[in-house]
């Protein structure tokens, strides 16, 4: 405390007590700002357990390089980084650094990062063969991707994907990853077009799902399908074309799934031919998704 008693010493706290605190910090945070504050401070952010987990969203009107400090964060964590989150700015060269330094990664989420390839997310996975969970979202990847993030990610248990702008039926997709991802407990798609074939293949070769959402904006699943998923699987839902063949997934910490009750998460409006998405609860990057497809495919685009 100072000398009036009411402001704490932030320098004389345990270095236990400070690494948990800092732990907690954003990453760009870390490394712009909080490793100038002392000597004390810079050590803790060299230390590699502070880096098992990075979480980095593109600022708005950033001026930083993000993908250098990404990278320097990375090569921070001595191979011990097992959980990394990045939006908007992961490119092929991140991707490369983490084939260099992140062996022992179990969860990966890409989200909204359009630089960043087919071959370079294939070459990358060959060196992820811990991973456990991948969550990629408005990356367009083709079925040769799936297939090969498959072979190099036996142990993938969980798999959320949301298409780009793509508007060709996800099938062939929904083939590669039933032949190559037989450990899937937990897969969400957003996609523009699935049919029977592709959901029986994921039915076959993924006997173990214990939780499955497609969000289809062409749904050409039958009925008698639907059934049979919710007879088979735990958790089902086809929440927006769904006609009353839905039960509710669990929450986030149980599964990695947010707790979606279509009707807490969506409003819908429809009038004539038109039909809109509104965005009714935070954390639910799939309602804007499902926005921005529909504002393309009405355009005619």
């Amino acid at each position: 405390m100072d000398a009036e008693g009411d402001t704490p010493n932030w320098l004389e706290l345990p270095r236990d007590a400070t690494f948990n605190i800092l732990l907690r910090l954003d990453t760009i945070q870390i490394l712009t700002s909080v490793c100038q504050v002392c000597p004390l401070w810079w050590n803790i952010c060299k230390d590699p357990s502070l880096w098992r987990s990075i979480r980095m969203k593109k600022p708005f009107n950033s001026s930083y390089d993000l993908v250098k400090i990404c990278q320097y964060a990375v090569q921070r964590s001595c191979d011990r980084l097992e959980d990394i989150d990045i939006e908007q700015f992961a490119t092929d060269d991140l991707l490369k650094c983490l084939s260099e330094h992140a062996s022992n990664l179990r969860c990966l989420r890409l989200q909204d990062c359009s630089e960043i390839s087919d071959e370079g997310l294939i070459e990358a996975a060959k060196h992820f063969p811990l991973l456990e969970e991948l969550r990629l979202s408005y990356i367009d990847l083709s079925k040769n991707s799936f297939e090969s993030l498959g072979q190099s990610c036996p142990h993938l248990k969980t798999l959320n994907y949301a298409i780009s702008f793509d508007f060709s039926s996800f099938d062939d997709n929904a083939f590669a990853i039933a032949k190559t991802m037989p450990e899937l407990r937990h897969i969400r798609f957003l996609v523009y077009e699935l049919t029977d074939d592709g959901v029986l293949a994921i039915l076959h070769g993924c006997p173990l799902l214990e939780s499955l959402r497609l969000d289809c904006y062409v749904n050409f699943i039958s009925e008698s399908l639907k059934k049979m998923c919710c007879e088979k699987i735990k958790n089902v839902s086809f929440p927006l074309y769904s006609s009353g063949y839905s039960k509710d997934c669990p929450s986030e910490n149980e599964s990695g799934y947010s707790n979606l009750d279509d009707e807490d998460k969506y409003e819908y409006d429809s009038d004539d031919d038109e039909f809109t998405i509104r965005y009714a609860l935070s954390d639910n990057e799939y309602a804007v998704h499902y926005t921005r497809l529909h504002d393309v495919i009405s355009k005619g685009y």
